[in-house]
């Protein structure tokens, strides 16, 4: 099943944790049982050329499609002021999709 990814902008403090909860749903809006499936994230440059970070992956609801992609405040201590991320969803036989992408921007976090 070929699918065009979503695309979800944010930002994030840098020095600061950042989490994302995630629903994974089909073309009718019906949750996708992620029961068998890998979800990988990263965080890249726009060259692609350095990788800052991976997300952290933790399954929520597998059944209802539900994950949180987490950034710690380790990962985002280095971020740049612009940076691209996407999400890779692999089922159980290793189809590989691209179901969300976007670019994350960095604020610069004053408090320490």
């Amino acid at each position: 099943m070929a699918v065009k990814p979503g695309i979800y902008n944010f930002t994030v403090q840098r020095s600061a944790d950042h989490v994302l909860d995630l629903v994974f749903k089909d073309g009718n809006n019906a949750a996708i049982d992620l029961t068998g499936w890998t979800v990988t994230a990263q965080v890249w440059d726009e060259a692609r050329s350095t990788k800052y970070a991976d997300f952290a992956v933790t399954y929520t609801d597998r059944s209802n499609g539900s994950v949180k992609l987490a950034l710690s405040d380790e990962d985002t201590v280095d971020f740049i002021d612009e940076l691209y991320y996407d999400v890779l969803l692999t089922d159980s036989d290793g189809l590989k999709e691209y179901y969300l992408e976007g670019v994350i921007f960095t604020a610069q976090g004053y408090t320490r």
